[in-house]
């Protein structure tokens, strides 16, 4: 079926070494008539070289088309990457140059302005830590001193309740004396 092999005409005696052909039932006569078969099917059915050399056409006129397409292209982007190269970068360039020194100074008289702060924002912790080192400081001398004066004071009060407590007792005794006088009636 490849199409490429030898003709050989079914009734040519010489073909078969001078033998007459078989009979069809015969298997050499099934041989030859696939052969003969094969041979009509790639005349009438295997396009291949029609097929291949109309591919070949096509990519040949692909790469000649697609080329001049490319070289086109080519040429645009060499004619834009100089027009850039000539005109907007050096425009691009003076800008940013001019632009970026006022960029520049603002952003160094932010930065001052950050530091600035930022040393204010350290001074006022600092201050407001050693208020709060020295207030808590005070505090513990107050602390110290009323726990040491802890017990004079609890002496003082248990001797002022002891004498009320004598008092009560003197109190509550003349009262008594008091009734036995009226309950002896």
């Amino acid at each position: 079926m490849s199409g490429g092999g030898t003709e050989t005409p079914v009734a040519c005696d010489a073909a078969q070494g001078g033998k007459k052909r078989d009979s069809l039932g015969t298997p050499g006569a099934a041989h030859l008539i696939i052969k003969d078969l094969g041979e009509i099917h790639s005349r009438l059915l295997d396009h291949r070289p029609v097929t291949q050399g109309e591919i070949r056409y096509f990519v040949k006129e692909f790469e000649e088309k697609r080329g001049l397409r490319e070289l086109r292209v080519l040429k645009n982007l060499e004619n834009t990457i100089q027009e850039t190269n000539e005109c907007l970068l050096p425009k691009c360039r003076e800008t940013m140059e001019g632009g970026l020194g006022e960029t520049l100074q603002r952003l160094q008289a932010a930065n001052d302005s950050i530091c600035r702060l930022q040393q204010r924002e350290q001074e006022r912790k600092k201050v407001i830590n050693d208020y709060l080192t020295a207030s808590e400081k005070r505090r513990l001398v107050q602390w110290e001193e009323f726990l040491s004066g802890q017990p004079q004071r609890r002496a003082e009060v248990d001797e002022e309740h002891r004498r009320a407590m004598e008092r009560l007792r003197e109190q509550y005794a003349a009262m008594e004396k008091d009734l036995a006088k009226f309950s002896t009636f």
